[in-house]
Order: C-alpha cells, then sequence, then structure tokens
C-alpha cells in the first residue's frame, strides 16, 4: 500500500487576511513567500516555498469554535528550547493568553490565532525520534506544567 511521505503544508481559510498575515509575520515569524490580496498569503519558515497559506474566507463564513469539527490546532517545531523560551517572552510582550505542557517527549505552548485556531509550538525534548516515541508510548506518562523562567 503506498504511503504518505510528510504533510506538506497547511492551509487555513482566514477572516481577515491582513490581520492574519500580520500576526503569523509579526508574531510566530512566517516570511511571505506570495502574498494576493483578497485571496491569500502564502508563508515560509525560510526553506520551502510554502509552509503555510492564509486564504480569505467568505464574509459570511461560520466562526472557529473551540472543540467543533476541523481542525483542533497546527503544531510549529521550533529548534530548541532556547528558542521555545523566547517565545514564550514574545508571546507574553504581545499579550497573547497561552498555556504551557510539559509532554516529556515535546515541550509546548499553545495559543491561538486571531480567528481561534489552535496553535502548538512546540520543541523535542529528545534528540532521537526513537527515544521520543518510546517516551510517548511509555505507561504511566503524564502531561505537566511546563514552567519557564
Amino acid at each position: 500500500m503506498p504511503s504518505v511521505k510528510r504533510v506538506g503544508h497547511l492551509v487555513i481559510n482566514v477572516r481577515d487576511q491582513e490581520a492574519s498575515t500580520k500576526f503569523y509575520t509579526e508574531v510566530l515569524g512566517f516570511e511571505i513567500s506570495l502574498n494576493r490580496e483578497g485571496f491569500g498569503t502564502f508563508l515560509t519558515c525560510g526553506k520551502i516555498h510554502h509552509d503555510l497559506a492564509l486564504f480569505q474566507a467568505a464574509p459570511d463564513a461560520a466562526p472557529v469554535t473551540p472543540g467543533g469539527l476541523g481542525l483542533n490546532h497546527m503544531a510549529l517545531q521550533v529548534e530548541d528550547f532556547d528558542t521555545l523560551t523566547e517565545f514564550y517572552h514574545r508571546l507574553n510582550d504581545h499579550g497573547i493568553e497561552l498555556r504551557t505542557t510539559d509532554h516529556s517527549m515535546t515541550k509546548s505552548i499553545y495559543i491561538s490565532d486571531p480567528d481561534g485556531n489552535g496553535i502548538e509550538l512546540f520543541c523535542n525534548s529528545q534528540e532521537d525520534a526513537a527515544d521520543g516515541l518510546a517516551v510517548m508510548k511509555s505507561p504511566g506518562r503524564k502531561n505537566q506544567e511546563l514552567v519557564f523562567s
């Protein structure tokens, strides 16, 4: 049976393309690879053509509802815990509501974008993917609050 190689990119519909573009570039550090006013903004982490696209939703589009059908959250990996700590302080400086979790195999910050789409910023806690998988599968593993200094 054929299998998927990886998730290539994510496209989300947004109520205000300009405001969402500003959030994803100024707060999260994405770069614009292509912007088509009134249609969509294609964003990159700097290595490929686009990692995320923001498409302008119809004016009568239903709002995002927490716990509703559809996207729960997207996970955006950062390089390491130092970078995650920088994001923690940056998000606080922007007054963005957040929660933190130490999942044992990852350390995470959870936020919402201007439309309420969930975002997880995370770094791996183990260098080897197999070690992280073993931690994920370990019985008794419990999430804890992640505390930053």
